[in-house]
C-alpha cells in the first residue's frame, strides 16, 4: 500500500498551492485530481488553452499557470483523471483511475474539493439547450465552443464575466435577464467599507460592465417569474420586471445565481458544517490553519466558504504550512512567520466577499421553485413532492429519501441537497442546521464492479 505524508484531493488553485508548499516544506505529496489535467474549474486546462485563447478568456485566467508548474516538484505526484469514492478512518482513499480501482494511505487529508454552481430550478430548466454558466464557460475554455442566439439568466460575478468572455470572442450574449434588484444594491452600504478594500475587483467589474454595455447587449435588472418556453428544447425566456411581462426568443439560456461550496467529501467524514446565512449555504467548521474537527483532516478554498480563486490559493498555503508544522518540518515560529504574508492577502481578497454577497443574493423564486418545478433531476423530483412529503411528516433531507428516492441518484445529492433543505426549512418553521443536509457515504461517485475488481493497491501514478 502506498503511502504519503499529504494527499491533497483536488488540483485546482488551493489544492496545487497547498501541494506546492508542502513539497517545497519536506513533504511527500499526492494530488488527485477528476480532471485530465490541473486547474480546476477556474483555471480549468490553463497549460493547452492560456497560448490558444489567453486574450478572450484574460489574466486571472491565464495567471493559472504560475500554480500549475508548482505541481513539477519532485515530491509530488499528481494523479490526474482520479475519482475518488471513498476515504475511511484513518485516511485509506479509494478512487478510480483508468478503469480501474486505486487505493492509497494518507498521515495527512487536504481537501480541495472547490465549488459547484448553485443550481437554479426553474420551470423549464431542464430543458436541453438550457445549461449552468460555468458549462458555457468549460465548452468555451476547453473547446472554444461559442454559443449563439443565447440568453444569461441569475446573478453574481460570474455572468458578467463569462458575458464579457462571450464579448470578446465576438459572440456577444442576445440579453442578460439578472435577478437582483434594487433593495439588494441599496442593502450593500454596510458592507461598503470591505468594497472600497477590495476596489480592483470593483474595477474589474465595471469594466466588464463597461465591455458589454459598449456592445449593446440589453439588461434586466429586478426580474421575476422567471420560465423557459420550449417543448424538446428551448425557445425563450419570459420574465416579469417592473410589473410589465417580457419574452426574449433564444436558442441557449445559461444558468446563474452563484456558486457554494462542494462538500460531498467532508460530509462522508462527519465533518461538523454550520449554516451560513451570507452565502446561504453550509460550511464546514474550520480552525485558523483551515483543520477540521477530525484530526489530520484541512479543507482550504471554495470548498470551505467561497471566497474566489486567489483566496483559494492563499488559505490553501496556510493549511500547508500548518501541515508542515504538525509533520515537525517548520518550527512554530517559522510556520507564523511564512503565514503572516498569506494571511494579508487573504484578509485582502476576503474584504470585497461581504459586498458581494449582499448585492447578488440567489434567485429566491428559485430556492423556493414553483410544485411542479423538478427539483431532483436524477430522481425527477419535484419541489411539490418535498413539500408533500414535509406535510407526511418529513423533516430533514435524509428522510426524503425514504419517502420518494430524493438525493438517491447518481450525483448523491450534490445539486438538490440545498434545494431539499430549503424546501423543508419553508415548510417545517426550522432553521437550516436544525433541518440539516443529507448523510453522505460511500461511494461518493458512481464506481463498477469492473474497476473494483481490477484493484491496483500499489502504484498512485498509474495515470501519469
Amino acid at each position: 500500500m502506498t503511502r504519503s505524508d499529504l494527499v491533497v484531493i483536488g488540483a485546482g488553485p488551493a489544492g496545487m498551492a497547498a501541494a506546492a508548499q508542502a513539497a517545497e516544506l519536506g513533504l511527500s505529496v499526492i494530488v488527485l485530481d477528476e480532471q485530465p489535467r490541473a486547474g480546476g474549474q477556474i483555471y480549468r486546462d490553463v497549460d493547452r488553452v492560456a497560448p490558444l485563447r489567453g486574450d478572450m478568456l484574460g489574466a486571472d485566467y491565464t495567471h493559472g499557470a504560475t500554480l500549475t508548474a508548482g505541481l513539477q516538484h519532485g515530491a509530488i505526484t499528481h494523479v490526474n483523471g482520479a475519482v475518488v469514492w471513498a476515504i475511511e478512518d484513518q485516511f485509506r482513499i479509494s478512487y478510480t483511475v483508468n478503469g480501474r480501482g486505486a487505493q492509497i494511505d494518507a498521515d495527512r487529508l487536504l481537501l480541495a474539493t472547490g465549488a459547484l454552481e448553485r443550481p437554479m430550478p426553474l420551470p423549464g430548466w431542464t430543458l436541453p439547450g438550457v445549461m449552468t454558466a460555468g458549462a458555457g464557460q468549460i465548452l468555451l475554455k476547453q473547446s472554444g465552443v461559442l454559443a449563439r442566439n443565447a440568453v444569461l439568466v441569475g446573478s453574481g460575478p460570474l455572468l458578467y464575466l463569462i458575458a464579457a468572455q462571450m464579448v470578446r470572442a465576438g459572440t456577444p450574449p442576445k440579453a442578460m435577464i439578472e435577478t437582483q434588484s434594487r433593495s439588494d444594491i441599496a442593502g450593500t452600504a454596510r458592507h461598503l467599507g470591505g468594497a472600497l478594500r477590495g476596489w480592483r475587483y470593483l474595477v474589474k467589474g465595471l469594466k466588464m460592465l463597461a465591455s458589454i454595455t459598449r456592445v449593446g447587449v440589453p439588461r434586466h435588472t429586478g426580474a421575476t417569474d422567471i420560465a423557459i418556453e420550449g417543448t424538446d428544447k428551448a425557445q425563450a425566456v419570459t420574465f416579469k420586471r417592473n410589473g410589465r411581462s417580457h419574452r426574449i426568443a433564444c436558442d441557449t439560456v445559461f444558468l446563474h445565481h452563484g456558486v457554494v461550496p462542494n462538500t460531498q467529501a467532508a460530509r462522508s467524514l462527519n465533518i461538523a458544517h454550520t449554516w451560513d446565512a451570507a452565502q446561504r449555504c453550509f460550511i464546514p467548521q474550520l480552525d485558523s490553519w483551515g483543520q477540521s474537527d477530525k484530526s489530520g483532516v484541512f479543507i482550504a478554498g471554495d470548498g470551505a466558504g467561497i471566497g474566489g480563486a486567489r483566496a483559494a490559493e492563499f488559505a490553501g498555503t496556510i493549511a500547508a504550512l500548518q501541515i508542515a508544522f504538525e509533520a515537525q518540518r517548520l518550527t512554530r515560529e517559522d510556520r507564523d512567520r511564512r503565514a503572516a504574508a498569506p494571511r494579508a492577502k487573504l484578509a485582502h481578497e476576503l474584504a470585497v466577499r461581504p459586498f458581494l454577497d449582499a448585492a447578488y443574493p440567489p434567485y429566491a423564486q428559485a430556492l423556493l421553485p414553483h410544485d411542479a418545478t423538478i427539483i431532483c433531476r436524477c430522481e425527477e423530483i419535484t419541489a411539490g413532492d418535498i413539500r408533500s412529503y414535509a406535510g407526511l411528516g418529513c423533516i430533514g433531507p435524509n428522510q426524503t429519501k425514504a419517502f420518494g428516492r430524493a438525493g438517491m441518484g447518481p450525483c448523491q445529492g450534490r445539486y438538490c441537497g440545498l434545494g431539499v433543505t430549503a424546501i423543508l426549512v419553508d415548510a417545517t418553521g426550522q432553521t437550516p442546521d436544525e433541518t440539516g443536509y443529507y448523510r453522505i457515504r460511500p461511494p461518493l461517485k458512481p464506481v463498477t464492479l469492473g474497476e473494483l475488481a481490477g484493484m491496483d493497491i500499489s502504484a498512485p501514478d498509474a495515470a501519469e
